[in-house]
This record gives structure tokens, C-alpha cells and sequence, in this order.
């Protein structure tokens, strides 16, 4: 991508190490302080009211809070957590592999972006459970092939995972309202601002194949066609490639056996 090479060496500066780290750590203290005391996430959770009120701190203590993404404003029981903080381990890890700290870096910030303007302007109960997503669907862009153990049990590669998610996801698209609409549109805005033009691009590079494909078994089945029939016997120069074609006075084919003319001086 072009536009990301020049933009990081005009703002490499904020590519941070190891971010999804990082946002493990401090998502698994808050974890352990919330057990403790339920009460502080709602001193942290993404309130558009109490920020609009000077509660700023709220745009980034969110990213922190351990929300279930199946049942907005519900905590994650202990196990989930460690499940989920677990896999965004591996899922950040394996995305700064493939990018480096500072797309990575930049892709999370648009997230942030988007999910912030969903509470704000559609309403959305959104935490950062649609961060997360939008995060694994960029891992599964890189590592389809890549296989987890659902529940350490059952093997299974992440692009059918991502399948299954994104069905979910479509399904919850056409289903809901008009602001849920709206706002996983914002949500996912960085996935669709970093892998939208990807995406285009292999539509229409998998048309252009197909469409050479079908232009390729079209002159294939002209070219198994013969070009030479006769009219008496229907030998053409495939099935028996020694005989010679003419063309008769009456306009048709005929091999040499049975053109009109070697006939007559026959008889």
C-alpha cells in the first residue's frame, strides 16, 4: 500500500512496540479490579453523555473494559476473559508480524476512531469487543490458513472461523436497526479503509479470469472442431487425418473418395 508507506514516514513516530500487549495487560488489571469492585466500569466505560460532560478519560479507559461482544454491557465471566485476552495475544501478535508496529498501530487508532463515532452519533452500545473484531478479521486477511483449537479441542482454520463470524455479523446487518447498521459500518471502518481496495481488486482480477477462462474453453472447443467434413461418409481430418477434402461443384465437401466427380469417372 502505497498511501501507508508514505504516511508512516510522515508519522512513524506514533507506531507503538507491542500495543496489543500492552492493551492484554491493562485489560487483564482491570479485570482483576473489577472482579473486586463491579462499580469501576462504570467510571471507565464509553459514556458519550458523561465524556460530553469532561469525563475524558473515558475515550481510551474503554479499550480496557472486558465486555462480551454477543451481549453489549455484560462483563465477561473470569474463564472468557482469559480466553479472550489469550487469543488477542496471539491475534496481535501474529498482526505485527505481518505489519509492523506502525500500520498496526494506525489500524487500531481508526478502529478507536470508528467505534467512538458509533456511540457517539448512532447510538451504538458498542465497547471494544468490535475493535477486537475487526482486529481478528485482520489476522484471518493474513493467516487464513493459520489452525486453533476451539475450547483446546476442536481444530479449526482461522478463515472459516472468520466465516462463521462474518455470517454473524451479516446476518446482525440485515436484522437490526438502521443505528446498529450504521454503527458496525463505523466500527469496522478500518478494516474496510485498509482492505476495501484489496478486496476490489481481487473481485475484478477474479472476473477478468473467469472471463479469460471462458474465452480460453471457447477457442478450445473450436479447436477440436474440424474444419474439413464430409458430406457422404462424415470422415473429417481428425478421424482420419490421410484423407484428403475438396469442395464439389454442388457447393458441399466431400473426401476424395466420394467427391461427385471421382464417382463418376469410377463408374
Amino acid at each position: 500500500m502505497d498511501w501507508l508507506d508514505k504516511l508512516e514516514r510522515r508519522i512513524g513516530f506514533i507506531a507503538v512496540p507491542s500495543l496489543i500487549r500492552i492493551v492484554v495487560a491493562f485489560t487483564a488489571l482491570v479485570c482483576v479490579l473489577a472482579f473486586l469492585n463491579p462499580y469501576l466500569l462504570s467510571i471507565l466505560d464509553l459514556d458519550p453523555e458523561r465524556i460530553k460532560r469532561g469525563q475524558l478519560w473515558r475515550l481510551i479507559t474503554y479499550l480496557f473494559v472486558p465486555r462480551s461482544p454477543v451481549q453489549p454491557g455484560a462483563m465477561l465471566s473470569p474463564l472468557w476473559a482469559v480466553l479472550a485476552l489469550w487469543f488477542l495475544w496471539f491475534v496481535g501478535d501474529g498482526l505485527e508480524r505481518a505489519w509492523g508496529a506502525f500500520r498496526l498501530t494506525l489500524y487500531f487508532l481508526v478502529g478507536m476512531i470508528g467505534t467512538t463515532i458509533a456511540a457517539f452519533f448512532f447510538g451504538a452500545q458498542f465497547s471494544n469487543a468490535m475493535l477486537a473484531s475487526s482486529l481478528f478479521f485482520a489476522f484471518a486477511w493474513f493467516y487464513p490458513e493459520e489452525v486453533i483449537y476451539v475450547f483446546f479441542i476442536l481444530p479449526m482454520k482461522i478463515k472459516w472461523l472468520a466465516l462463521i463470524s462474518a455470517a454473524l455479523l451479516i446476518f446482525g446487518f440485515v436484522s437490526g436497526t438502521n443505528a446498529y447498521r450504521m454503527s458496525l459500518l463505523a466500527a469496522f471502518s478500518n478494516y474496510f479503509i485498509f482492505f476495501g481496495p484489496e478486496i476490489l481488486h481481487q473481485v475484478r482480477h477474479r472476473k477478468e479470469i473467469s472471463a479469460r477462462r471462458k474465452r480460453f474453453e471457447v477457442q478450445s472447443r473450436n479447436e477440436a472442431e474440424p474444419l474439413h467434413r464430409c458430406t457422404t461418409c462424415g470422415a473429417t481430418e481428425l478421424s482420419n487425418p490421410e484423407l484428403e477434402f475438396r469442395v464439389s461443384r454442388d457447393g458441399e465437401e466431400y473426401c476424395m473418395a466420394h467427391l461427385p466427380s471421382a464417382a463418376a469417372a469410377a463408374r
